[in-house]
């Protein structure tokens, strides 16, 4: 039983910023990757950026130097602060958690939230 909600989408004009946020509640093994997709009309879902309760960063080769993935491991929330957006950066962002594949192959996402960039 886990439970991922985001917040903090909206609407921005190419070139600014957003951020948003995911908690996660529920029965969750606080040995974790917290991860942000994406996904755009008509296309498939894409990892952008991912995050290890230790720390371990990973991002997608189109958001590196502009998004910074971050943790609260006392919270269970994971951030993602979004600069110099572009307006192929629109899509609803959804949350993802994950555990190491040793340990198991489960995973849980969010509703997803709408992260639009006008140009």
């Amino acid at each position: 039983q886990v439970q991922l909600v985001e917040s903090g989408g909206g609407l921005v004009q190419a070139g600014g910023s957003l951020s948003v946020s995911c908690a996660a509640s529920g029965s969750v093994f606080s040995i974790n990757i917290l991860g942000w997709y994406r996904q755009a009309p008509g296309k498939q879902r894409e990892l952008v950026a991912a995050i290890t309760s230790g720390g371990t960063t990973n991002y997608a080769d189109s958001v590196k130097g502009r998004f910074t993935i971050s943790r609260d491991n006392a919270k269970n929330t994971v951030y993602l602060q979004m600069n110099s957006l572009k307006s192929e950066d629109t899509a609803v962002y959804y949350c993802n958690l994950r555990y190491h594949s040793t340990i198991s192959r489960t995973e849980y996402w969010g509703q997803g939230t709408q992260v639009t960039v006008s140009s």
